[in-house]
């Protein structure tokens, strides 16, 4: 407020509070009178750029607060709030310079730290993520989203000594904490204890437990009493979260047939490639959740020539930009898209990506529900090659049921949603590897345990890869992994995965929805 009279230091707060309640027309008015008098004044400018943002005007947001730093060009906040202003119009690097700058002229701001290495760790930067968190845990030791961050980074690297300090320090700050609990139970190579069950089990009790919180505690307590070999009470516990997730976002089964149905049709016939090789670099792993992909990606990781960037949002990200600029949803606007359109999109795709190709010739994107715009590929980036990985049906259904999904709403919250989602899924893949049967593959979880050096061999000439003997020590790459299967995938292989016989007739609906005999 300095350099500001009592008069506009009121107006100026009277302004955070129109912001603050969603009334932009009444924030505009008095910022406008401050700015009247005041047109460099940097809180003023800092709070329209804020309600630029709330608006939905990012690029004048991002204008607003660079008229601001060049009249105030040591000022963190407004560093901050550019890297806010970038991140919200899709630019991560001038969001991570932007709060790079910020913390290099404050730093003590914890919230530039904070925001940094979430950045980073949105990005797949697990180490530069871990720099920053660590930071801000030093500057603010109670804040719990840094802790968790924290802790998730360090997983992703395979440090879980490190990490389980995090998630338990969170857990002491705060019992119900389902974010830390959710991260203690991840990490599948530390078993929770019997005072942890005890905990749990106390903490959910409680009423004032937040939904969300009491959701991941479920899935928590699940897993632990799994691994204590008491599967009735596993059972119940997650049959309890998930219906309470289920209740709170319900999937719409019909949307999905009806989308199956949609794209089936539309992706019949496809223009002919202007380029058959465009996107011979990408290697795409599809299928569902807990089918393997990770596993099947770390192998491809561990070749000399291949990069695993993980889950990469980029796919569907040019599709949806694509229907925004069309004003129509995908699949609808499929036929209208001519030859050239789809080499432009593949390029674009191929643009977004190209860090992951700084170093090596080829990178794998293990998005699994990429599944759903395979049908496209062949025109899009033909030269692509399409791994799906499918694991015994009732293996994944009971291990999706078992995962928390925080992309809600999701299908892993009920038996028939499950059996719907997986047979539509193998359904749409068997039809599209028919169609291009050069570049789609199909990899079956249980037929690489069987035969691992079999597995991979053939694994990695359906990518066009020469064989190389890294891949059979898979386990041994010394990379981020961002699933859920962080740890599993630093284990060589195991064949003792299978959990659902343990349940006998406890997953019988399971069974029913999926069309396999009772047990």
């Amino acid at each position: 407020m300095a350099g500001l009279g009592p008069e506009d230091v009121e107006v100026l707060h009277a302004a955070a509070r129109a912001i603050r309640d969603h009334s932009p027309a009444q924030a505009e008015r008095l910022l406008g009178k401050i700015l009247a008098r005041h047109p460099t004044h940097a809180e003023a400018l800092r709070l329209l750029a804020i309600l630029h943002l709330n608006t939905r005007r990012g690029a004048l947001a991002i204008q607003t607060l660079q008229a601001a730093i060049s009249h105030h060009p040591g000022d963190a906040l407004l560093q901050c709030d550019l890297g806010n202003a970038h991140a919200a119009c899709g630019d991560h690097a001038g969001a991570i310079n932007a709060w790079e700058h910020a913390c290099v002229l404050a730093p003590d701001q914890v919230t530039a730290w904070f925001n940094l290495g979430r950045a980073h760790q949105q990005q797949g930067e697990s180490r530069a993520a871990i720099n920053a968190l660590q930071q801000a845990c030093a500057l603010a030791p109670d804040l719990l989203p840094a802790k968790i961050l924290l802790g998730d980074a360090l997983v992703h690297i395979g440090r879980f000594e490190d990490a389980t300090q995090q998630y338990r320090d969170a857990v002491r700050l705060h019992p119900t904490c389902g974010d830390a609990w959710r991260g203690l139970s991840s990490i599948k190579t530390v078993a929770l204890s019997d005072a942890d069950a005890l905990l749990l089990s106390t903490q959910l009790q409680r009423r004032d437990t937040a939904d969300s919180d009491r959701i991941a505690m479920g899935h928590a307590l699940g897993k632990l009493q799994e691994d204590r070999g008491c599967y009735p009470q596993a059972h119940a516990a997650l049959v309890a979260a998930n219906a309470l997730q289920r209740k709170l976002t319900p999937w719409r089964v019909q949307d999905f047939t009806d989308y199956i149905e949609q794209v089936l049709v539309m992706t019949s016939e496809l223009p002919a490639p202007i380029d058959p090789e465009l996107g011979r670099e990408a290697i795409f792993i599809v299928g569902l959740p807990r089918s393997g992909s990770t596993l099947f990606e770390q192998i491809l990781a561990a070749h000399p020539d291949v990069e695993g960037a993980g889950e990469l949002p980029d796919l569907g990200n040019v599709i949806q930009r694509e229907s925004r600029r069309r004003q129509m949803p995908f699949p609808a606007w499929i036929q209208q898209v001519d030859a050239a359109d789809w080499h432009r999109l593949g390029l674009e795709y191929l643009e977004r990506t190209a860090r992951w190709r700084s170093s090596k010739s080829c990178f794998v994107d293990k998005m699994p529900e990429n599944w759903k715009l395979a049908g496209v590929l062949r025109a899009m980036l033909p030269g692509a090659t399409v791994i799906e990985s499918r694991r015994d049906p009732l293996e994944t259904a009971w291990s999706c049921f078992k995962q928390q999904f925080y992309n809600q709403p999701h299908f892993a919250c009920d038996v028939g949603d499950i059996a719907a989602y997986l047979h539509g899924c193998e359904r749409a893949m068997d039809q599209w590897r028919a169609r291009d049967p050069e570049h789609l593959h199909l990899h079956r979880y249980e037929d690489l345990l069987a035969g691992p050096e079999t597995g991979i061999r053939t694994l990695l000439a359906d990518c066009g890869l020469e064989f190389d003997p890294a891949c059979l020590d898979f386990h041994a790459a010394n990379r981020s992994v961002r699933t859920a299967s962080a740890a599993q995938v630093r284990q060589p292989l195991r064949g003792d995965t299978a959990r659902s016989p343990h349940y006998g007739a406890l997953l019988d609906p399971f069974r029913h929805a999926l069309g396999l005999p009772a047990s």
